[in-house]
Formats: structure tokens, sequence, C-alpha cells
């Protein structure tokens, strides 16, 4: 990777949201989410990696990465971030594989991570992004569209 960043769609627009994504200069973005689908109208894997491709946008999701149902039902339930992250980083432990491969795919590439919350620092993504510039020394850049 020669660039990494981060993306939410929560609360954007589908346009807003690609202008982002064209404006950093991404290449690939990468769904974190565990599930690829979306209440909001575009962001569902199919329409999101249609209109991603008229951008000339690549789509690939990584579900391994996602935080698991459970995971995310006790934070829903509790509000703890602190126990939300130590629980999802005890799970990406066990999906280093995962990374290593995009670390390795998405060589020279411009990467962008990207989940539902517009606030990286309670969402999961940040902490893939930490672990990835942990592996490749980039510093991750968190767009807002």
């Amino acid at each position: 990777m020669q660039r990494l960043v981060t993306i939410g769609y929560e609360r954007a627009t589908m346009e807003a949201f690609l202008q982002a994504l064209q404006d950093a200069g991404v290449d690939v973005l990468v769904d974190v989410r565990q599930a690829p689908v979306s209440r909001r109208t575009g962001f569902s894997r199919r329409q999101l990696a249609d209109a991603l491709a008229q951008c000339g946008i690549e789509y690939r999701h990584e579900g391994a990465l996602g935080a698991p149902k459970p995971i995310r039902d006790a934070v829903k339930a509790g509000g703890d971030y602190a126990t939300f992250f130590q629980a999802y980083e005890a799970h990406l432990a066990t999906h280093s594989d995962r990374v290593d491969d995009l670390v390795t795919d998405l060589a020279g590439r411009a990467v962008a991570l990207m989940c539902y919350e517009r606030d990286v620092a309670i969402c999961h993504r940040g902490a893939v992004a930490r672990e990835i510039a942990r592996r490749t020394g980039l510093e991750p850049v968190h767009l807002q569209p």
C-alpha cells in the first residue's frame, strides 16, 4: 500500500462518499463490514461495487475483518467502547493472515478501509488501520464525506 485512508458512510450521500474517495485518489475500497449490506440505498455490496467501478475504484470485501455480531451487540447494549475494542482486537489477531494478504495484495496502491460509522474513534476500521500502519509504516488518514 502506498496510501491508507478510512471512511465511514454514516450520514453521507453516495455522491459525497464517492467524491471523497476520488479526491483522496483511492484505487481500492476494502469493505470491512462483516456483512456487506445496508439499509442505506447504494451502500450494499453489489450497488456499492457498481458505483465504485463507475469511478474507476475497485471493490473488495473482507468480511473476516468485520466486527462479529456478539461484539457489536455488546457495545450496543452497554456502550463500553474499551471492552468493544479489546474484544475486536482479539478477533483481529485471529485473522492476521487476512491483514497480511491485504498488505501484500494491495502494495503500491491507495487503499480505503470502509465501514458505517462516521467517527473512526468508535469504529473497528480504526483498529484495522492501526494494524496495517504498524506493518507498513503508513499513517492512515480518516476521511469524512
